[in-house]
């Protein structure tokens, strides 16, 4: 089984910072790209950072020189640090991971989503 759990959610006022982390667990042979995804109430689930195993990165423009995203290859983790956080911030965010796993027939790529944590903006 493979899996990924996000931590780090919680309620913060307009202004501050909170990091998320994300750390994947399982038969995972390689880890192609690990990301961040929000939803909003009333609205669809959107990126808001990915980064490759070869280190490109890209960010949504509503989180550009706020938001920073890292990855540690070797603990199969991905952080997000959130600075001036506003309420449009608020959201369930996602952690999701690209890989290879080892299934029953062999290798197979899959896409695994976390459960969610919730961050909220609000004075």
């Amino acid at each position: 089984q493979v899996q990924v759990v996000e931590s780090g959610g919680g309620l913060v006022q307009p202004g501050g910072s909170l990091r998320l982390s994300c750390a994947a667990s399982g038969s995972i042979l390689r880890i192609n790209v690990m990301g961040w995804y929000r939803q909003a109430p009333g609205k669809e689930r959107e990126s808001v950072a990915t980064i490759t195993t070869g280190g490109s990165i890209k960010y949504a423009d509503t989180v550009k020189g706020r938001f920073i995203i890292s990855r540690d290859e070797a603990k199969k983790t991905v952080t997000l640090q959130m600075n001036g956080l506003k309420p449009e911030d608020t959201a369930v965010y996602y952690c999701n991971a690209g890989a290879v796993v080892i299934g029953s027939r062999g290798t197979e790529y899959v896409e695994v989503w976390g459960q969610g944590t919730l961050v909220t903006v609000s004075s």
